[in-house]
C-alpha cells in the first residue's frame, strides 16, 4: 500500500533537486549574497535590488563554482536584473504555465556556498496590475512560503521543478511577492538584448474623480471613476494628441480607465510609438483623441 504524505514529500524534494540546479548565488552587494535563476546557459535573472554594485560581481554556481558576471541590463520598475556569466556556463531552468491558487509551491534559494534552501506553501493570491516604486507589474503571485533571507532573486517552483516566478521582497513594505515567470522570462529577454526595457509615457498628472450620472450616461456604461488630468506636459504625447487640463481621461482603445493601475497598465512598452484612441469626458461630453505612447525617460 503507498503512502501518499512519502510520495508527495519525494516529489517535493525531486522538484527541488531539479530546479537547485539552475539556482545561484548573486554576491553583488555589501552583506549576504542574494540568489538568482540561470534563464540561459550564460544568463543569470535575479532581483534588480539585490545588485548594489554593478563591478566584482560573482556567481556561485549549483556545482560550486565561482563565476565572474557583468551586469547586462537591469529593470527598476520590476525589480529585475539580468547577469552575463564571463566564461562558465550553467543548466537553464524551465518556466512552468501559469500558476493557480491553492497549488503547492516551493520557495528555493543559494544564500550560501553550503547548498541550496528551501520553504514549502502554496499560492495563496495572485492579482496586478500593481504599482512599484520605480514602475508597474500587470501581474503578481503572492504565497505562504517563508521568505528567508538571501531569497530575493531566487525562483518559485511548481512540484515539477519547474519555475513558477522569481521572488523578491524589492518593492517594500516587508512584503514578498513573485513575478510571474512569463513576465519575468520576457523583461529578461529584452534586458539581455538591450540592456533596459521600454514603459508607455503619456505625460500628465492625474486624480481618481467620481463620475456623475449624467457623465456614465455620456459613457453610456456603468462607470464610477475616471482620471482628471491636473496638469499636461509641455511637447509630452499627451499635449501632441491634444489632451488638456480638465480632461477626465475614462477609457483607452474601448477598455474604461477607472483609476492610475488601468492606466499604468496599458502603457506598457508594447505601446510605445503606437496610436492609441483615448477617451475623454471634456465639458460633459465624450471625445476620443489619438495619442502616440511615447517612452518613459
Amino acid at each position: 500500500m503507498s503512502n501518499i504524505l512519502v510520495e508527495l514529500s519525494n516529489s517535493m524534494a525531486a522538484a527541488t533537486e531539479k530546479a537547485a540546479a539552475s539556482t545561484v548565488s548573486v554576491n553583488a552587494r555589501r552583506r549576504m549574497p542574494a540568489s538568482g535563476i540561470a534563464f540561459a546557459p550564460d544568463l543569470v535573472l535575479t532581483a534588480d535590488h539585490v545588485i548594489e554594485r554593478e563591478e566584482g560581481i560573482t556567481v556561485l554556481l549549483a556545482n560550486g563554482t565561482e563565476a565572474t558576471a557583468k551586469l547586462a541590463g537591469r529593470d527598476p520598475g520590476s525589480d529585475l536584473a539580468v547577469l552575463r556569466l564571463e566564461k562558465e556556463r550553467t543548466t537553464p531552468a524551465e518556466p512552468a504555465k501559469q500558476a493557480s491558487i491553492g497549488q503547492l509551491v516551493l520557495a528555493l534559494g543559494r544564500p550560501s556556498p553550503e547548498g541550496i534552501e528551501a520553504s514549502l506553501g502554496v499560492v495563496s493570491a495572485m492579482g496586478g496590475p500593481v504599482r512599484t516604486p520605480q514602475g508597474s507589474l500587470d501581474k503578481y503571485i503572492r504565497t505562504d512560503t517563508t521568505p528567508y533571507p538571501g531569497f530575493s532573486g531566487g525562483p518559485l517552483v511548481d512540484a515539477e521543478g519547474k519555475v513558477v516566478g522569481i521572488n523578491t521582497s524589492g518593492f517594500g513594505r516587508g512584503v514578498t511577492l513573485t513575478i510571474p515567470a512569463e513576465y519575468a522570462w520576457k523583461v529578461a529577454e529584452q534586458l539581455a538584448r538591450s540592456g533596459s526595457v521600454k514603459r508607455g509615457y503619456l505625460g500628465v498628472r492625474s486624480e481618481a474623480v467620481e463620475l456623475t450620472e449624467t457623465a456614465q450616461k455620456a459613457l453610456n456604461r456603468k462607470q464610477a471613476s475616471g482620471l482628471l488630468l491636473v496638469s499636461v506636459e509641455r511637447k509630452s504625447p499627451a499635449e501632441a494628441g491634444k489632451l488638456i487640463v480638465g480632461d477626465i481621461l475614462v477609457g483607452i482603445e474601448g477598455q474604461p480607465v477607472p483609476d492610475h493601475d488601468a492606466l499604468f497598465a496599458h502603457l506598457t512598452g508594447e505601446a510605445v510609438g503606437k496610436s492609441i484612441p483615448m477617451q475623454v469626458l471634456r465639458g460633459g461630453e465624450l471625445q476620443t483623441f489619438a495619442v502616440e505612447i511615447g517612452a518613459r525617460p
